[in-house]
């Protein structure tokens, strides 16, 4: 594993995260509640795995 998992993650992400962290601490907290939940919409729009929840 690499020292930094930056290469792991979506370029625009870790560019989203960088200007972020560069805002004011009151602005950068709306801006990682914003994040946070167009990340939760994505995670739920997202296809399910039906064979992972099918119990016979």
């Amino acid at each position: 594993m690499s020292d930094s998992r930056e290469y792991d993650a979506d370029p625009e992400l870790i560019s989203r995260l960088r200007v972020i962290e560069e805002q004011p601490l009151d602005a950068r907290a709306e801006a990682y509640a914003a994040l946070h939940d167009e990340l939760v919409r994505r995670l739920e729009s997202g296809p399910t795995d039906d064979a992972s929840s099918a119990h016979v």
